[in-house]
């Protein structure tokens, strides 16, 4: 609440009284490093000196011999950013194994998780590659490449921004009013879907999907399925809040963040749910890791060598936990699968089967993501298929079903382009009709605005909000 009301109005009457793109950017910094701080401070020394590696990292690799230093210092400049995110996110990990594998005495230190830690350092490894490759020039100025880092509208939660992408708006700002229009409608709309579909949807999720593994083993087969139907939900709208309201907010200041998510539930295969979920994400590892190891220009072996190197990266990038990294995995077999066994079979398949088979095979993939805990997955996974011995369903359950069986209607709409489309068609009718024309007028005003109270009467009445990606 007060960052909707305090925070953001502060932030918006700066750029709007401020005139020049030097001056705006100056404001912005100062509150996205404020924002960053606020849970913790002393992150914000960490995030200063990635930004600060980068920085100069950049500037010598443009002027280094791209045949000569020039790859010495770029791996010297990635490889610091990597093990600074290996040393705050994985050593915990690494040497909880080692622990559990050989059994040494305690080694484990107490690191807490920087917030938005993977996405800033992915941003900053696809700033300076792309300085190597000829793709954008350095900056020459330290603390713009810290704003770049830092901005707040997307620092913690995404999507991940290319340099190249918001380079000119950085240095050229310019706001327009539809654009602010839009941006603001945005922002409102991404806040309810975060606060009251997301968070309703949690609030059901986490009555079936269970952290205590005796109360997990006593959950019925359908009762596992409602809470990873509900679970599937939640992830989508949660995530793709936080992209709708960054973009919304970039618009606002007249900068332009590319789309993160494209209904991916609507998907007819694997790879094209991979086209339309975390697009800055996917596309990272396409760019950076993918196509660099090879892509699919040689040979089968190697192109599902350089698939699981892929996928194991991506599930171990959401998380220092095993579960991600089974989760990763599982969606690079059946990538694979997909591409070497299937050979477009599924393609000739009628759509609502191609589609429905997609639905079934995510909405597994997200009981793995959610249990971090192995023996806490295995239960709830043996409780999907009955075979924990509570039966197929129970009371309760059909209770919980039944009271939110509307609730839930609307958020699987919200995972849909339904409003979207209506919203297109009452604009193309307005065109045509004065009456329509009015009517959409108004629903442009008041949409928004019913939205914000929404959310607002959501977050000032339920102090449950949980925050997903916080191990990112």
């Amino acid at each position: 609440m007060l960052f909707v009301f305090a925070f953001l109005p502060a932030n918006l009457l700066s750029q709007a009284l401020l005139k020049s793109p030097r001056a705006k950017n100056i404001a912005m910094l100062v509150f996205s490093l404020v924002f960053y701080s606020w849970a913790g401070p002393r992150y914000l020394l960490l995030l200063a000196g990635m930004s600060l590696i980068c920085w100069a990292g950049a500037l010598i690799i443009e002027r280094a011999d791209p045949d000569g230093m020039g790859p010495f210092w770029l791996t010297l400049t990635v490889g610091l950013c990597l093990a600074i995110l290996c040393i705050f996110k994985y050593l915990g990990f690494i040497l909880q194994n080692i622990k559990d594998i050989f059994g040494v005495p305690e080694l484990i230190p107490a690191i807490a998780l920087p917030i938005g830690i993977s996405f800033y350092t992915f941003q900053l490894i696809s700033y300076v590659v792309d300085v190597y490759r000829g793709e954008v020039e350095a900056q020459r100025s330290y603390w713009m490449v810290l704003l770049y880092a830092s901005l707040f509208h997307q620092c913690i939660a995404g999507p991940i921004v290319r340099y190249k992408d918001v380079r000119e708006d950085l240095l050229w700002r310019r706001t327009k009013p539809t654009e602010v229009s839009e941006g603001v409608s945005r922002f409102a709309v991404g806040l309810a879907k975060k606060a009251v579909l997301a968070n309703g949807c949690a609030a059901i999720a986490d009555q079936l999907l269970l952290t205590d593994a005796g109360a997990m083993a006593s959950v019925p087969a359908m009762g596992v399925l409602l809470g990873a139907v509900v679970f599937t939900m939640q992830i989508y709208l949660d995530f793709s809040a936080y992209s709708d309201m960054a973009i919304g907010m970039g618009l606002m200041c007249g900068l332009h963040y590319r789309e993160n998510f494209d209904y991916p539930y609507l998907s007819g295969s694997i790879k094209e749910f991979w086209r339309r979920w975390h697009i800055s994400l996917g596309s990272f590892f396409r760019d950076y890791v993918y196509i660099p190891l090879g892509g699919s220009r040689c040979g089968e072996l190697r192109q599902l060598f350089n698939l699981f190197v892929v996928w194991f990266l991506t599930g171990l990038w959401h998380g220092a936990s095993w579960n991600f990294i089974l989760w990763g995995l599982y969606f690079g077999l059946l990538l694979a699968a997909e591409r070497f066994l299937l050979g477009g079979v599924q393609e000739r398949l009628p759509g609502p089967v191609r589609h429905g088979g997609v639905l079934v095979l995510v909405t597994f993939s997200w009981i793995i993501f959610k249990f971090t805990d192995m023996a806490l997955l295995g239960t709830a996974v043996r409780g999907l298929f009955g075979l924990n011995g509570n039966g197929f369903t129970s009371g309760a359950v059909k209770l919980l079903f039944t009271n939110n069986v509307y609730f839930l209607c609307l958020a699987a709409a919200a995972c849909t382009p339904l409003g979207r489309m209506a919203h297109t068609m009452l604009r193309n009718l307005g065109r045509r009709n004065e009456a329509f024309y009015c009517v959409s007028a108004v629903w442009d005003v008041i949409y928004p605005a019913a939205c914000l109270i929404l959310a607002a009467m959501a977050l000032v009445g339920d102090s449950y909000n949980p925050f997903l990606y916080f191990q990112f």
